[in-house]
């Protein structure tokens, strides 16, 4: 079995403990403040809004916090030299296009939001391009804002309510910088595990700026075929074990689907899903969708189907469901294996209404557009054969 692929359980275990403990003892410090606040007051209602209060108040600070974490990105990566691609919050993004700030959405399963930005330097001499800032600058803004609320909050105890806000604004800081500050692996690799990844290794480096670099270029409407054959060299065995140069594998299968080449596709993210890699998890499951559409536009046989739609695979496509891979997997599952065109309609509804008009990158929709027709021409095929035959047999 191939551990690397799964989220480590100490590291789950961590970030279960951080959040019990930031609820539980941010739950119980406010309380404690709200009740200061509506001291003197017998009444039934106002005391009922005290914990009603709490979960607001919890829920705005996680929020606020995770954009200071955003903004440290940003604000860091500028500072050292990065230029803005784009910003996320939840499933609003941010995205710069024609040197304009368009907004549009999208998400992704194990990130509360994400800022994306180019890096300095050139292709051959990426051995100078600066990380540590731009991938610590979140934590490290997340702790400095943490430190600036508790703060307050000690300056604020006449005023009310205020207090317990700003102890939630610095309890929650603390916890966001500690969960993405120290290194673990999950269903995406944390910052501080970033950092220390890059500065171990000059190939993973190097596949940073690639990622970057190939993401600027989606942001531009450029498709992955059309971008450098040279950026898609495939890693050696050795930076397999590197997260960041796997990464690049992930865009080479990539690049052969976006090529219509399904059978070198499907030849590929078999060995990578054999292979004892550093891929990520959400990585993996994308690759999976993809063998999936190869085998259902090709072969198609119900076991290997079966073996590919597990319960942690059908999890994880509920979860993406306005991803626009995990669509067209869906529309090509429901088209050519289930058989149920009017079931496939409805994916292709989605695609059409929800994913196309908003998902920030043309040259995804794009190529996804041109793989769900492909598979509605091979279910065409299929049934043109089909009633041919039942021709022929009945005369």
């Amino acid at each position: 079995m191939n551990t690397k692929n799964k989220p480590h359980k100490a590291a789950l275990c961590f970030n279960l403990f951080l959040y019990l403990a930031m609820g539980g003892l941010s739950g119980f410090l406010a309380v404690r403040h709200i009740k200061t606040s509506v001291r003197g007051s017998t009444s039934l209602g106002e005391y009922m809004l005290i914990p009603c209060l709490v979960i607001l108040f919890f829920y705005i600070t996680f929020i606020l916090q995770l954009i200071i974490h955003e903004a440290g990105h940003l604000l860091f990566g500028l500072l050292t030299g990065y230029h803005f691609l784009s910003f996320r919050i939840g499933s609003l993004m941010w995205i710069r296009k024609d040197g304009r700030i368009h907004l549009r959405k999208m998400s992704l399963a194990g990130t509360g939001g994400q800022c994306l930005m180019c890096p300095p330097g050139t292709l051959g001499r990426t051995e100078k391009i600066p990380y540590v800032l731009y991938n610590l600058g979140g934590s490290i803004l997340n702790a400095v804002s943490a430190l600036i609320f508790l703060g307050l909050y000690f300056l604020s105890d006449r005023i009310p309510y205020l207090p317990a806000f700003f102890l939630l604004m610095g309890i929650t800081g603390i916890g966001l910088a500690l969960m993405n500050g120290i290194p673990m692996r999950g269903t995406v690799n944390n910052d501080g595990h970033n950092a220390l990844s890059l500065g171990r290794s000059p190939a993973a480096l190097h596949s940073y700026w690639l990622q970057m670099k190939i993401n600027e270029q989606m942001s531009k409407g450029i498709r992955l075929k059309d971008m450098p054959e040279e950026w898609f060299r495939f890693p050696s065995e050795e930076e397999m074990q590197n997260s960041m140069a796997a990464t690049i594998a992930v865009f080479c299968t990539n690049r052969l689907m976006d090529e219509h080449r399904f059978k070198e596709a499907a030849n590929l993210i078999d060995q990578l899903l054999s292979m004892d890699t550093a891929i990520i998890s959400i990585h993996r499951r994308l690759l999976i969708c993809d063998r999936l559409y190869c085998e259902l536009i090709g072969d198609n046989k119900g076991t290997m189907i079966y073996k590919f739609l597990t319960a942690e695979q059908v999890r994880f496509m509920k979860q993406m469901r306005n991803f626009p891979a995990v669509i067209r997997t869906g529309y090509a599952c429901t088209l050519l294996y289930e058989k149920d065109a009017k079931k496939a309609e409805w994916y292709k509804n989605q695609f059409e209404s929800k994913c196309a008009l908003t998902n920030p990158y043309e040259s995804d929709i794009a190529s996804e557009w041109e793989l769900m027709k492909t598979a509605f021409d091979v279910f065409q095929d299929k049934r043109d054969t089909s009633e041919n035959h039942n021709q022929e047999v009945s005369e």
